[in-house]
């Protein structure tokens, strides 16, 4: 079983507090380690050098026949078992150990007789000052790793705040706000040296209004083109109402109907890019207004109130938005269609193949379709734009037993 970590543990601060905590925590290791032995090399060694000095007077001094001074003596009990051994076979030598409960340095070598003249200095004073030394460097390390720790979460934090900042435009971006901006004050002020995140925001503000830039100039050429195009097909229209009766009459006026709900779809998604439009409220049943939808329609769908609902909306932008569902429907799906109202959730659902995989992952998206469908591709486009306007949500999932299922969901009041 694999342990979840929390959202936090994966962010740069975090990341950068662990790293800079490692290495403070390595280097003071390092530093503790030289300090504890160079200290402890240097007192072990003045102790050292200390026993055999006694050593060499007390062996004079044994030599002589004199009394031997305190602290040395012939074989002595606590004499630690391998430096008598040392002594005695014939070399000089040190050892540290515990002698009556006290660290004591032990110096023996051998004289006359086969026996070990050995001498003791006490060493628990050294002993205190190395076990200080170790504590002082505990402490130091301590205070310096969490000075330093401090100082770097400081520093890390505010370049994760402009970092978290510059995500956060990216996504309003994304979302539709291209009027979203970095302004960060390091990639204005170029009396300042850049940093990498200043160039990332400078980047994307720059990203930003050139989009900004593309997109209302093909938002304005849609528009004039939907304008430029009405005249004409108004004039086309009234002209093809007077050609005879025919079938080359038919062809002509359904073309140009099909001509002229094409551009009033374009004015209606210029309108809709443009993100001004403002809705009009009024109660609502959704029941009724869903059968409304479906007559209008002229098709077979069959309408299931499940649960109705009472709602605030803009009955001529919903209504859009239904009629659109169930025409995309049935032009690129197969009956039965079943409009379903359950509260305040609405869903269109047909049996055909289910939606392509471009439009699941994306949304819809204008101009496209897929198999050689009929269409441009804007009538789902519409829906999800007045939607939008109305404050609603409009999901599009393929059924588990097959066919596309739209489900919109209105806001409660």
């Amino acid at each position: 079983m694999r342990l979840a970590l929390p959202g936090w543990s994966g962010t740069l601060a975090v990341k950068a507090a662990l790293f800079i905590t490692v290495m403070c925590c390595a280097l003071a290791a390092l530093l503790g380690v030289l300090v504890h032995v160079s200290v402890t090399n240097q007192t072990v060694g003045q102790a050292r050098d200390l026993a055999l000095a006694r050593l060499d007077d007390a062996t004079t001094a044994f030599e002589a026949g004199e009394t031997l001074a305190p602290g040395a003596g012939l074989d002595p009990p606590g004499l630690p078992a391998s430096l008598r051994a040392l002594a005695l076979s014939g070399e000089r030598g040190t050892v540290v150990a515990d002698h009556r409960g006290r660290p004591t340095m032990w110096a023996a070598g051998p004289v006359d007789g086969g026996r070990t003249l050995a001498v003791q200095v006490d060493y628990a004073q050294s002993a205190r000052t190395i076990e200080g030394l170790d504590r002082a460097i505990l402490w130091s390390s301590g205070l310096a790793i969490g000075a330093t720790l401090l100082v770097g979460a400081f520093a890390v934090t505010r370049v994760t705040r402009r970092l978290h900042t510059t995500a956060q435009v990216a996504r309003r971006i994304s979302a539709g706000d291209l009027d979203a901006r970095v302004d960060d004050p390091r990639a204005k002020d170029t009396g300042r040296p850049q940093d990498e995140v200043a160039a990332v925001a400078a980047a994307l503000d720059t990203m930003a209004a050139t989009l900004q830039g593309k997109l209302l100039s093909e938002q304005r050429f849609t528009a004039d083109v939907a304008h430029e195009l009405r005249t004409p097909l108004t004039g086309l229209h009234a002209a093809a109402e007077l050609l005879p009766p025919g079938r080359p009459t038919e062809l002509v006026r359904d073309r140009v109907a099909a001509l002229r709900t094409l551009t009033e779809d374009l004015l209606e998604i210029s309108r809709l890019d443009t993100g001004r439009e403002r809705v009009e409220l009024d109660a609502e049943e959704l029941g009724a207004l869903a059968r409304r939808v479906v007559r209008a329609s002229g098709t077979d769908t069959e309408v299931r109130v499940v649960r109705d609902a009472r709602v605030e909306t803009d009955r001529r932008r919903l209504e859009r938005v239904l009629g659109n569902l169930v025409a995309n429907a049935h032009r690129h799906g197969r009956a039965p269609v079943e409009l379903t109202v359950d509260g305040t959730v609405v869903t269109v659902r047909d049996h055909g193949d289910g939606y392509p995989e471009y439009l699941l992952a994306h949304g819809p998206q204008r101009f496209r379709t897929e198999g050689g469908a009929k269409g441009h591709g804007l009538g789902l486009t519409i829906a999800v734009g007045q939607a939008e306007v109305l404050g609603a949500r409009l999901t599009f999932t393929d059924a588990a037993d097959g066919g596309a299922v739209a489900t919109l969901t209105l806001p409660s009041e």
